[in-house]
């Protein structure tokens, strides 16, 4: 196993799942802002919705990063900042799959109640 892939198992992959509560509101409220056109699309459409709000949405994107570097240690920091390019490719593909596995939690608004 590379140190690439050590440090997705054994670092990044604990605080997404941690962390995955946070990214659904996160993604939710991302929705909201962008007022709610996400509810109107196919199940396609919403795929590629996604993926262009984590990849092309370099606000967002580093919103989400933010998240997860603020989970780290300091000495995860430091191995995170050794590659972090190449970690960031794996951490946003990871934050998509978890987005699109779940995408049926975005099947409509929340009530403004809740």
């Amino acid at each position: 196993m590379g140190t690439e892939e050590r440090f997705q198992n054994e670092t990044l992959r604990p605080i997404l799942k941690l962390q995955n509560p946070l990214f659904i509101a996160v993604f939710r409220n991302y929705i909201e802002k962008h007022k709610g056109v996400f509810y109107d699309l196919s199940l396609d459409k919403r795929m590629a919705y996604m993926e262009n709000a984590l990849f092309k949405d370099q606000k967002f994107r580093n919103a989400l990063k933010g998240m997860v570097i603020g989970q780290f240690t300091v000495i995860e920091y430091l191995e995170y900042t050794k590659n972090s390019s190449a970690l960031n490719k794996r951490l946003m593909q990871m934050i998509m799959a978890r987005l699109q596995d779940q995408v049926q939690l975005f099947d409509s608004p929340l009530s403004k109640t809740a």
